[in-house]
């Protein structure tokens, strides 16, 4: 275990020379809060691949793979799916909306100001992403150490809030390169023909299980995969998280071309590690908790040295994520909640960052069931904000009257129907949409058009053609 011992040392002390190298470019908030807004396709790409393949992605999706078979892909194929639509449909808008969060927008298409209650929900739902990856990644030094969870989420969880301090959106952009990287080879390059070679491949896996189930596209559920499309498809069209790294190209051309590449590579490692939780199934039909098909495959398949690369690979996935709502819970914050209070300059940003990166790792410390606290977070994320945001995009007649009932009307759907079903009902996300949608369109029916001039600009902002006193006051 040395030789695995010291990948891991070596891809941490790496991870915080990138923080250090970054603090020298964060010399300005564009700088801190989207690299300038100056990435180009290989860097964009491989930045939006890291955020959105987290560990729910990597040690979640072979999870899946191992209890459903080839049909537990469904979730981290809906995130590839959610990548796609957003890249195809809209990149192009938010780019040239020139603004620093989801909020922003709206206040540029409505009027007025909704920063107070969409900000809210949208630094919620970073925040307990933030919480979430901390303690997925925490298990890597457990597993490796035999540290207690509580010392495992500091150590995992200091140093992604030091890079991410240090350096802000460039130091996350390296270090989601290097990442992006190590998890491609870990995974697809290695674990998944390995694996796949120990189980006998696809006619060995046939013959171990003796179960047709497992290349049935549809074992998991017609109303889980109706579920995973409507959070994740949804929830990545609206995110702060993912937004912001939309933010980061700088062009339309780059955010659109990018992020349908990153779209069809989270695609593929979908697959991969539904094969690979398969392969696991086979090999090791025994294990009693599917999460934990990641660490078994790796710890008995792989030789020394190769271990500690994949290991490397998990924990790459889940800091890239945990860094990535980081920042965009400190721009939430710093930006549509308290707003008054920041000066907005990089100083003020990192304080932002720290502090909350301190608060999400004594949340993590304190809470266990992560499943439940993701998914009052989406649910609340996608029911209160989905409508306004796609209908503030696509659809000229909407109202701020409209947009702010949806974003109460949805939002307290969701609320009610998780105390009424349970947080993990599908009713919660069904009928928060649908009450969203319904009060969306007829709020705004009843309610006079948006302002012209409001509209004007908006279009103005749409097209690449706003004033540069345009730019600066938003």
């Amino acid at each position: 275990m040395a030789l695995d011992y010291a990948v891991i040392a070596a891809y941490v002390l790496g991870m915080i020379g990138m923080g250090w190298w970054g603090m020298r470019r964060a010399t300005s908030k564009s700088e801190y809060l989207v690299a300038g807004r100056r990435l180009g396709f290989a860097m964009y790409s491989g930045t939006m691949s890291a955020v959105v393949l987290g560990g729910a992605s990597t040690i979640g999706g072979v999870g899946l793979g191992y209890k459903f078979g080839i049909s537990g892909a469904w979730m981290v194929f809906a995130i590839g799916l959610g990548i796609l639509l957003l890249s195809a449909l809209f990149a192009r808008r938010i780019v040239r909306l020139k603004v620093y969060t989801v909020s922003q927008m709206l206040d540029l298409r409505y009027g007025g100001s909704s920063s107070m209650v969409s900000g809210t929900v949208m630094w919620a739902y970073t925040l307990m992403l933030t919480v979430t990856s901390t303690i997925a990644y925490s298990t890597i030094f457990t597993v490796l150490f035999g540290l207690p969870k509580s010392v495992g989420v500091i150590i995992g969880g200091g140093i992604v809030v030091l890079y991410s301090v240090l350096g802000g959106m460039w130091s996350i952009t390296l270090t989601d390169i290097v990442q992006f990287v190590v998890k491609t080879i870990g995974i697809l390059f290695l674990l998944l023909p390995i694996s796949l070679s120990a189980a006998g491949g696809f006619d060995g896996i046939k013959e171990r299980l003796n179960d047709p189930a497992v290349f049935d596209v549809g074992t998991i559920g017609v109303s889980t995969i109706i579920t995973y499309l409507l959070i994740y498809v949804f929830g990545l069209l609206i995110g702060q998280d993912i937004w912001q790294r939309v933010f980061t190209a700088k062009s339309p051309q780059v955010a659109t071309w990018g992020g349908i590449t990153s779209g069809l590579y989270c695609l593929v490692y979908a697959v991969a590690g539904a094969v690979i939780g398969t392969a696991g199934k086979a090999l090791y039909p025994d294990i009693a908790n599917s999460d934990e098909a990641f660490a078994t495959i790796v710890e008995n398949l792989l030789p020394t040295g190769v271990r500690g690369l994949v290991l490397a690979a998990a924990l790459a996935a889940m800091m890239s994520t945990s860094s990535g709502a980081l920042i965009a819970c400190a721009t939430v914050a710093s930006t549509d909640i308290w707003k008054r209070g920041a000066k907005g300059d990089v100083h003020s940003n990192r304080m932002f960052t720290l502090v909350l990166g301190i608060v999400a790792i004594g949340i993590a410390v304190a809470l266990n069931d992560v499943v439940a606290a993701l998914t009052v977070a989406y649910n609340i994320l996608v029911g209160g904000l989905l409508v306004a945001i796609l209908g503030g995009l696509v659809w000229k007649r909407g109202t701020q009257a409209g947009a702010m009932t949806s974003m109460a009307a949805g939002s307290l759907t969701a609320i009610a129907f998780m105390v009424l079903d349970g947080v993990l009902a599908d009713s919660p996300i069904y009928y928060s949409l649908g009450a969203s949608l319904v009060t969306y369109v007829v709020v705004s029916l009843a309610t006079p058009p948006t302002d012209p001039a409001v509209l004007a600009a908006w279009n103005r902002r749409v097209a690449g053609k706003a004033t540069e006193e345009e730019l600066v006051k938003a």
